[in-house]
């Protein structure tokens, strides 16, 4: 594995698109802080540029170095990640606003699998975290349902399925159910009340 995670890495140094799992599913990954990779990913997917793209990072740091992280913000961090949960938090300007389509508003995976957050942390620097499917396409758990273009794939077999719940803690809603959703939605009516 350490092999393909280092070809992973070179392929993501030079803008290019791979395949890799996350503890959910396939997600298609390019360099986050890349408008070229950036603009790869929606031609790959047929995405519509008004659909702003997530990121998936490897550690808190990570994601304070993106966007702004409020108290609320904190305690679902502490609660919920790694996980398979999408926060949508205020991004920074570090991060190109083709990734945020203009929304300045940035999901952020911080996903439970090994192999992502060790490909992630090798590359030192946020992916993009969309499902490794055309736009519309059924969600790929398994890499033979990954249809997109792309450089380079890590299979490790068949994954949970459940997309992440997307939790827009700018608004306090939540955007997507998914994974976990209960006690994501429990903790975020404690939070509005």
């Amino acid at each position: 594995m350490k092999e393909q995670i280092k070809k992973a890495v070179d392929v993501l140094n030079k803008d290019g698109l791979i395949v890799y799992p996350t503890d959910t599913l396939y997600g298609l990954g390019a360099d986050a802080l890349s408008e070229e990779a950036i603009h790869k990913v929606y031609e790959a997917k047929g995405r519509e540029y008004h659909k702003p793209l997530s990121i998936a990072v490897c550690d808190v740091e990570m994601i304070s170095a993106v966007a702004y992280v409020d108290e609320i913000a904190e305690a679902f961090l502490n609660e919920f990640l790694p996980g398979p949960v999408t926060l949508v938090l205020k991004a920074r300007s570090v991060l190109p606003s083709l990734l945020t389509s203009g929304t300045n508003l940035i999901g952020i995976r911080y996903p439970a699998q090994d192999v992502a957050l060790e490909i992630i942390n090798r590359f030192d620097s946020p992916i993009t975290a969309t499902s490794a499917n055309l736009s519309g396409a059924p969600s790929p758990i398994t890499i033979n349902d990954a249809l997109v273009p792309h450089d380079f794939a890590i299979d490790v077999g068949a994954l949970k399925g459940t997309p992440s719940t997307v939790v827009d803690l700018v608004n306090r809603e939540i955007i997507r159910p998914g994974a976990d959703i209960e006690r994501i939605a429990a903790m975020l009516a404690e939070w509005i009340e």
